[in-house]
């Protein structure tokens, strides 16, 4: 069987895979924007369910043009939020990066009357120590 399949046959083969791979992806990406979306009501949840259920290809399509907008935001928002959660992550981990720059941060704190000038000078003194 494999003699008989030539070359075309190959590259025709993996554009079909491929093609059905992304098709499987801009669904699942479809699916997940519409249980991930905050603005849409419950019953407008379903009907989009409905709609992808029954008219998959057409639904996801009719999708992409009236909700893509919404759904790019979305996508900006969640990857905001989670370089958001892993820069606080880090910098929570690491620590202040040099001696100035912990009294910098000191030295705003005092400034916006959060510490007093003895809080100050203590932490000043153990930051230098």
């Amino acid at each position: 069987m494999f003699a008989t399949f030539g070359v075309g046959e190959v590259l025709l083969s993996l554009l079909w895979f491929f093609l059905i791979f992304i098709w499987i992806m801009l669904l699942l990406q479809v699916f997940m924007d519409i249980f991930r979306s905050h603005d849409m009501s419950g019953g407008m949840k379903a009907l989009w369910i409905i709609a992808l259920i029954l008219l998959p290809y057409l639904g996801v399509f009719i999708y992409l043009i009236v909700r893509g907008p919404k759904m790019a935001e979305h996508n900006m928002a969640r990857a905001k939020a989670q370089d958001e959660a892993a820069r606080t992550y880090i910098q929570s981990v690491a620590g202040p990066a040099s001696a100035a720059d912990e009294l910098h941060r000191l030295a705003e704190l005092k400034d916006r009357g959060v510490i007093d000038d003895a809080e100050f000078q203590r932490l000043k003194a153990k930051v230098i120590a």
